[in-house]
């Protein structure tokens, strides 16, 4: 029998399985770490992949990866607590979202880093004033148009992990160097090998774990210049980005635009999330107001990592995923792995580690990442009717957008701001044509 004083403290001590509440340290703060590990590499990669594509220097690539940790605890804490409007109070885990790689990937190319950051800034802006009228939007972007979306982030994506797993361009060994093929290849194994224990925390870790190995192996291979961690600080504040080298912000029109577009795709994101967090986790749909407040916090946290020279920030899929799987819904949990990652962020080292460690160990587990965005997009395709309508708009969207992203030499008779938003990235181009056609072309009788 319980005393009256325990069954009080059982009263006052919140379940991992309900949303409000104070858990016990000892629970929270496990389960509360597994949600960043969940989403550790994920987070980083984005900026690893696009500062090695623009060749960083390794200073500035180690500041904004600590910036990167910083910026996606603040964010999720805002999705956790809302102020005013800006948030959704769901467990929405923040993170630096992939699928503005080959969109920032082009623009930086073309006109440096800086100008990705201020084409982030004004797309961030415009997010937040999305999610004021996200009710009526989502009618248009349709299940077809944010499947499509998924499908040609994971395909735009694909050649940039396996640039990777060759070691990247200009890299001492020389790309396809067999010791890069090796460290890529033993990530993957390792990865496919953890993700046979279903449901545990190896399955869980599977992808960080597979980076360590991968690591490992480079240092036992020589490939790993420890310098940059042995000059890097054991503790530094974030820095912003005006303070940080090689990152002049620039606002170029045509980058705008590009990213803004990329903004609505990742806004449609954010409500697939947010309803799939809703549902699987407290089993119901998400409000209008939970729906709106984790769009603009999308966008404000997208914004607040462009102050800090970061990438544009967003729900984390793989988080939603885990919160599916695991039913734990506490914000209070999901808060203590959030200050876990604002405490990383304070750290240089860690930053440095990851600063200098071999494209190819990264490269092995992109190709698994990426590829499983494809295999998301092909999931959530399934549960359409892809027969009439919705078979037209696939194959022209896929065909159009797919197909220039790969030869965007065809647009070069074009407008230069044509071919500045839409070649080198297929993700735009898909967008486009999947919501034109989503609109215009007349509905089955199925769906009327």
């Amino acid at each position: 029998m319980f005393t009256a004083n325990e069954m009080n403290e059982q009263k006052k001590e919140g379940s991992i399985y309900e949303l409000d509440g104070r858990v016990r340290l000892s629970k929270a703060i496990p389960l509360g770490i597994q949600h960043v590990l969940a989403m550790f590499l994920g987070n980083i990669s984005p900026l690893l992949i696009v500062c090695g594509l623009l060749n960083m220097e390794a200073e500035s690539k180690t500041m904004l990866i600590q910036n990167s940790m910083f910026i996606a605890g603040v964010a999720t804490l805002i999705q956790l607590y809302p102020i005013w409007k800006i948030g959704s109070g769901l467990p929405i885990v923040m993170g630096t979202s992939s699928g503005f790689i080959g969109t920032a990937k082009a623009i930086g190319l073309a006109s440096g880093y800086g100008t990705i950051i201020g084409a982030s800034i004004i797309g961030s802006l415009f997010e937040m004033v999305l999610g004021f009228f996200i009710k009526p939007l989502r009618k248009i972007f349709a299940p077809v148009v944010t499947s499509l979306v998924i499908l040609s982030i994971g395909l735009s994506l694909l050649p940039v992990g396996v640039t990777y797993l060759g070691g990247g361009e200009g890299n001492e060994l020389g790309f396809g160097h067999w010791k890069h093929l090796l460290v890529g290849l033993i990530v993957i194994l390792v990865i496919v090998v953890l993700k046979q224990f279903k449901g545990s925390f190896l399955s869980v870790s599977s992808i960080l774990i597979g980076i360590i190995v991968g690591y490992l192996a480079a240092i036992c291979l020589g490939m790993v210049d420890f310098t940059p961690v042995k000059e890097a600080a054991w503790f530094a504040l974030p820095k912003p980005a005006m303070m940080i080298d090689g990152v002049d912000i620039k606002f170029v029109p045509s980058a705008i635009i590009a990213m803004g577009i990329m903004f609505i795709a990742t806004a449609v994101e954010t409500v697939g999330d947010t309803s799939a967090i809703a549902n699987g986790g407290l089993d119901r749909e998400p409000t209008d107001k939970e729906l709106s407040g984790s769009v603009i916090a999308d966008g404000f946290g997208s914004l607040l990592a462009a102050v800090f020279g970061v990438l544009p920030n967003t729900s984390f899929s793989q988080n939603a995923g885990l919160v599916a799987v695991t039913k734990v819904v506490n914000r209070f949990t999901i808060m203590t792995g959030a200050l876990f990652l604002i405490l990383m962020g304070f750290l240089p080292k860690l930053s440095a580690l990851f600063t200098v460690m071999p494209q190819s160990v990264l490269g092995g587990a992109a190709v698994i990442m990426f590829s499983m965005i494809i295999v998301s997009g092909i999931s959530s395709l399934q549960r359409l009717d892809l027969n009439g309508r919705n078979g037209l708009i696939i194959a022209l969207a896929l065909g159009l957008g797919v197909g220039i992203g790969n030869v965007p030499s065809v647009l070069d008779m074009m407008p230069q701001w044509v071919s500045d938003i839409f070649a080198q990235n297929g993700i735009i181009m898909t967008f486009v044509i999947a919501t034109v056609l989503n609109l215009i072309l007349p509905k089955d009788k199925v769906e009327e």
